[in-house]
């Protein structure tokens, strides 16, 4: 995996300095609580950052299912600021923090602070239909967590608060695009499972739990939930991008990244982010072709793929439909993130 690394000297002090950050430097990681009054509760979010040797090495999202990520719980951190990366998780069976480890970690170690919150009720182990759907209250989860981290924290004076960036998978893309100054239509919103066209297994939970639309409060949806601490935004297939207004979506004015997971003829409506890439000014738009949805989850464990079937999970959330790894999907993934939070984050 390539490393992307400014080196800057004390000659350039009206510069934000990037010292080098060492191939071998480890990805430290803690687990912090932040309170959330739009949510009534706290969040739990944990974050990985760049080390110093020490702590205890721990494997975070390890299930039966996926691979976790190693990383060194409560290393001392370098004693320099980084850039801050809030990065905010998809849903599903895969769709925790600890879980997004895999490119948190190698974040950390090319030179960033990466803060990822739990998104209560939208979180694997702890799941609410239409708690999922309150969509709004993923972007309020990130102004929470940069205001705990600015105001009382051991990261507090770690971060290069002029240089936040914020990274989303899936849902979590709509969380990322949503602090850049995304809204919703709330009618579109509404409507969203009138149709089986968009995403069949979402409206079928929603279903069987009892969760209409139409008759849920989806008003605070088209707020806007920008966060002008954020200076750029990478969203991956970026969930129920179909019903995000286009007016909002073009007044987006920091530098964004989209990339799409699958060949461009196959892109669901609802995940494609071509469309934003032409009406938001400077923004760039990528696929990975031979990838797909889940390529985004962590890598399975061998015999994971037939243990879903056998339990009769029919989505391909471990084959990822082409030639290459799943790993090796990641690390192109990584390259292309790392690209450009260098680029909009570093390049001063």
């Amino acid at each position: 995996m390539k490393l992307h690394i400014m080196l800057c000297t004390a000659a350039l002090s009206g510069l934000f300095s990037v010292d080098m950050v060492k191939a071998d430097t480890p990805a430290g990681v803690r687990q912090i609580t932040v309170p959330s009054k739009e949510r009534g509760t706290d969040l739990d979010v944990t974050v990985w950052y760049p080390a110093r040797t020490g702590g205890e090495e721990v494997l975070l999202g390890d299930t039966p299912l996926f691979k976790g990520t190693a990383s060194m719980r409560d290393a001392p951190p370098v004693e320099r600021k980084f850039p801050l990366i809030l990065l905010s998780h998809g849903t599903g069976i895969a769709g925790n923090a600890q879980a997004t480890g895999w490119i948190a970690a190698p974040l950390a170690r090319q030179g960033y602070i990466v803060a990822a919150p739990n998104h209560p009720g939208n979180q694997s182990g702890n799941t609410s239909a239409s708690e999922t759907m309150k969509l709004w209250l993923r972007p309020a989860d990130f102004t929470a967590t940069l205001d705990a981290l600015k105001t009382g924290t051991v990261f507090r004076d770690r971060i290069d608060w002029k240089n936040v960036g914020a990274l989303g998978l899936s849902m979590g893309g709509y969380t990322a695009l949503a602090v850049a100054g995304a809204r919703m239509d709330r009618q579109r919103l509404a409507a969203y499972c009138d149709t089986d066209l968009r995403n069949h297994s979402l409206c079928e939970w929603l279903a069987q739990s009892g969760v209409d639309l139409h008759r849920m409060d989806v008003q605070p949806a088209g707020l806007d939930y920008r966060d002008n601490r954020i200076r750029s935004a990478v969203a991956i297939d970026p969930a129920m991008s179909d019903t995000l207004t286009t007016e909002s979506v073009a007044g987006i004015a920091i530098p964004v990244d989209l990339v799409n997971l699958g060949p461009k003829g196959d892109i669901p409506r609802t995940l494609q982010a071509s469309w934003m890439a032409d009406i938001i000014p400077g923004a760039r738009h990528a696929s990975i072709e031979d990838a797909n949805h889940f390529s985004m989850f962590a890598a399975c464990k061998a015999g994971a793929s037939d243990k879903l079937k056998a339990e009769g999970v029919t989505e391909p959330l471990c084959d990822d439909g082409g030639g290459r790894s799943r790993s090796a999907i990641h690390e192109q993934l990584i390259d292309m993130i790392t690209d450009a939070f260098n680029r909009t984050l570093k390049a001063q």
